[in-house]
């Protein structure tokens, strides 16, 4: 009797909602049902998720301050046979979010990564936003203090592409002031808590959203920021040069003086 194939494991991206429970797909969700672990960002969150849909598979916490090593434990599972769901708290896995170890050491060992597409809150708040779409940088979290961050805002300051990034609440503020500071007046679009009962869109240069988030006690929420292109930066003068090579000899000779054999050289 012929052996069955050995099984082989997959580790599955799963995206989920930004916010709405009902924005995720039934491939998702039958992902999340399936497999033999979820590994999530915040178990509690994403209980919330699961609870709603009664999955109960079980979840371990996958974020920044154990992923060297649930990384090798996730990676010992797979090796195993065993399925893996990585989700964040919201959205797409991996987008400024934990996960680009365990996916590069899964490549690295020849196991299946398969990603299950779905919400993100850098496009959804892109698309809606009324500004160029046909190129775009993903920026996520600028540095927190402000050197760091003026001198990360000067180095993309002329992508010729729109800017997204994404931000916390008491932040805000002081990346919107250099952002005026380097980026200058320009167009934007900022998205607050992006398809929850508290939706909120302010578009304008980036000196009258930061006036009418002044005006407020606070800010609270998710914040994704989309800011218009800037100017590519100049290309360099093209030097003049002679249509042919003696003339180019000749020019070199009346300019500096120098023989034949020097000016060849």
């Amino acid at each position: 009797m012929a052996k069955a194939p050995k099984r082989t494991s997959t580790l599955y991206l799963v995206a989920t909602p930004i916010g709405n429970l009902e924005d995720i797909s039934l491939r998702a969700l039958r992902t999340l049902k399936e497999v033999d672990l979820i590994a999530c960002e915040d178990t509690r969150r994403t209980a919330r998720l699961l609870n709603h849909y009664g999955i109960g598979t079980r979840c371990e916490s996958h974020h920044e301050h154990n992923e060297a090593r649930h990384t090798r434990r996730i990676l010992a599972l797979l090796q195993e046979g065993k399925d893996v769901a990585l989700v964040s708290d919201a959205g797409t896995p991996l987008l400024s979010d934990p996960g680009y170890a365990l996916v590069s050491a899964c490549r690295k060992e020849g196991i299946q990564v398969v990603p299950i597409p779905g919400a993100s809150a850098a496009v959804v708040a892109l698309t809606a936003s009324g500004l160029p779409t046909d190129s775009f940088l993903f920026e996520g979290f600028l540095p927190p203090k402000e050197g760091p961050r003026r001198k990360r805002l000067q180095e993309i300051a002329s992508v010729p592409a729109t800017l997204v990034f994404y931000e916390a609440p008491h932040g805000l503020l002081a990346m919107l002031e250099d952002m005026i500071e380097v980026l200058g007046e320009r167009r934007a679009c900022l998205a607050r808590e992006l398809t929850k009962v508290h939706e909120e869109w302010l578009r304008g240069t980036l000196p009258e959203i930061l006036a009418a988030l002044r005006t407020r006690p606070q800010v609270q929420g998710e914040i994704t920021l989309i800011v218009d292109r800037g100017k590519a930066a100049s290309a360099p003068a093209q030097a003049s040069w002679p249509a042919s090579m003696a003339e180019h000899l000749e020019a070199e000779m009346q300019k500096t003086g120098a023989s034949p054999k020097d000016a060849l050289k």
